[in-house]
């Protein structure tokens, strides 16, 4: 008997690191007003394309059969699971994740299945779920992998810097009266995510400022918690990312993995936008 993880397409680990810690991935959707597809069946380069093209979509859970699906998968093979799901704040896949158990549990009342709901999204998902699966590999209780998992949440930060406010406004994360003014003045939100919800971390004038902005939090960070892992996220400007991770580079000497995001969350904040995600080894909050 093993314990196998499944997380959600919005964790945006790159693919041949879950193939290393056997992570599963269930889809959430995207929905144009004439097609709609799970966001695993298309690359980000297409999707944003196409987005220019059609407009903003939007996005949907992973369905409770997509669910019920891998989640049989594994217990059909004898096998534990530990879920780990973007923030029940921002999707339904946590609060469906369940309902899928409980059918789950009516074929196989013997399945031991965790349900953790990351209270994030992107790599700071990602990193909840890497760190359980790498303990899932070192034979760890469930109880033990989900504690680390729960832990990570703990440790880990994601400051992301949207291009403009046109995409927060369109998806309804902004109001129209501020993205206007917003846009006049010049003003760029750092957004972070705390207690399962998008913030605003701070606000300042021009992009650059923002990206120098998130480059001290982490380094401030660093020095005061220490460093777990850190990936730097972007949508269609790795050469910014690139500059992003030269900037840290030049402070501490550590590896820094780039990761583009993907449509579901992508479709919110628009190309252009950058962040970085990491966990420090002691608790941030």
């Amino acid at each position: 008997m093993a314990i196998k993880i499944l997380t959600d397409s919005t964790s945006y680990i790159e693919e041949s690191l879950r193939e290393i810690l056997d992570i599963r991935v269930v889809s959430l959707n995207v929905e144009f007003e004439d097609i709609t597809f799970k966001e695993t069946e298309i690359d980000n380069e297409s999707f944003y394309k196409m987005m220019d093209k059609k407009g903003i979509p939007k996005s949907s859970q992973p369905s409770i059969a997509d669910l019920y699906d891998e989640m049989e998968r594994v217990v059909k093979q004898g096998d534990d699971l530990i879920c780990i799901f973007l923030s029940s704040d921002m999707s339904g896949a946590y609060s469906t994740a369940h309902l899928a158990k409980n059918m789950i549990l009516e074929n196989y009342p013997n399945a031991n299945i965790e349900i953790i709901d990351s209270r994030s999204n992107c790599m700071q998902l990602g990193f909840a779920t890497i760190v359980a699966a790498r303990e899932a590999k070192e034979d760890k209780s469930l109880e033990q992998v989900k504690e680390v998992a729960e832990n990570n949440t703990k440790k880990s930060r994601f400051l992301f810097i949207p291009a403009n406010l046109e995409y927060l406004q369109k998806g309804g994360r902004i109001g129209k009266a501020n993205a206007i003014i917003g846009d006049l003045l010049k003003i760029i939100p750092i957004l972070t995510v705390e207690n399962g919800v998008t913030t605003v971390f701070k606000k300042v004038r021009t992009k650059g400022k923002a990206v120098l902005t998130i480059v001290k939090q982490v380094l401030k960070d660093i020095e005061a918690l220490g460093l777990g892992e850190i990936v730097v996220h972007h949508i269609n400007c790795i050469d910014e990312a690139k500059n992003v991770v030269k900037q840290i580079k030049e402070f501490v000497d550590v590896d820094i993995k780039i990761q583009d995001i993907g449509p579901v969350i992508g479709l919110h904040v628009g190309p252009g936008a950058i962040g970085i995600a990491y966990y420090t080894k002691e608790d941030i909050r």
